[in-house]
């Protein structure tokens, strides 16, 4: 009696590791093949958020472009405000993958182990049976062993520099999932403190040319000159200058009325220019003819006659 229940504790032991196997195994597909958003499958372009998760570019547009006030909340997108919050991730196609280029007929036994991208250094393939990350600058996938093995400062395939922080892991577990949260909440409320300094840079500048405008201090006169603003908004210059009055100069700051004035000179005065040039102008004596020497203008219209 005692033999058939631990037979049968055996059985059930070994269906219950069956089945939590085959779940884990839906759960690995369902993350590394569909879209987490949309739950169809990956197709180009494949892009991914700041926590790991892949999704396909147009269901995350039809997303954010969906402003309809029953829309469902979904968990899975619910951090993605924006186009510039995911990455359009470089893939590297597996060569041995023929998923979609066969037409088979009839049942078809799907291998979840063959992937259809690999990693480009090391050959490794993106199935979930090893961890890949992504680097946010350029969007280049790998995988965690070709960055641990060939360290480098630069992308591996284009050459783009990046940092630790620029390293985000895809599909990663819980600890690595809290730890891409905090970097994201650090790198949001960094750009907001640049773009709120950026703003107040040209508002500070702007308020100190008005302070300089209201209060420019005390005029001072260079070179003998000052000006003044008159009541319509016109300048009037005044030239200081000295004059000896009976041996004193004169007070600064007195105007020099002959300076000021300018004597107007007559053309015809003038010796510099020649007679035709003068005959132009009307002070001319040729200009000066009596009624009788100037000739009447007829204009021939529609009304003369």
């Amino acid at each position: 009696m005692f033999k058939k229940f631990a037979n049968i504790q055996a059985i059930l032991k070994s269906r219950v590791f069956f089945f939590l196997q085959v779940d884990k195994n839906a759960e690995l597909v369902a993350r590394w093949y569909y879209c987490a958003l949309s739950q169809e499958k990956l197709r180009r372009p494949i892009v991914a958020c700041e926590l790991g998760r892949l999704y396909n570019k147009d269901a995350i547009i039809e997303f954010l472009l969906d402003k309809s006030a029953d829309k469902a909340p979904v968990e899975a997108a619910l951090h993605i405000k924006s186009i510039k919050n995911v990455t359009e991730l470089n893939l590297a196609d597996n060569p041995a993958w023929s998923g979609d280029k066969e037409s088979i007929k009839g049942d078809k036994y799907d291998d979840i182990q063959s992937a259809r991208f690999i990693c480009p250094v090391v050959g490794l393939e993106m199935n979930g049976r090893h961890r890949f990350c992504f680097l946010r600058n350029c969007g280049c996938v790998f995988s965690e062993r070709a960055l641990k093995e060939i360290k480098s400062e630069v992308c591996h395939k284009c050459g783009v520099p990046f940092q630790e922080e620029d390293v985000i892991i895809l599909n990663g577990n819980k600890e690595d999932v809290e730890v891409l949260k905090k970097r994201m909440e650090d790198r949001r409320l960094k750009s907001k403190l640049e773009k709120k300094s950026k703003k107040c840079k040209p508002a500070e500048s702007a308020s100190q040319q008005d302070t300089a405008e209201e209060s420019p201090g005390p005029s001072k006169a260079k070179n003998g000159k000052d000006c003044i603003s008159s009541s319509s908004g016109e300048k009037r210059q005044i030239i200081f200058t000295k004059s000896s009055d009976n041996g004193n100069s004169s007070v600064p700051g007195k105007v020099n009325k002959a300076s000021s004035t300018t004597t107007k000179r007559s053309i015809a005065d003038s010796e510099e220019k020649s007679e035709a040039y003068k005959s132009i102008f009307t002070s001319h004596s040729s200009a000066k003819r009596s009624k009788e020497e100037c000739s009447n203008w007829i204009t021939h219209t529609a009304y003369y006659f």
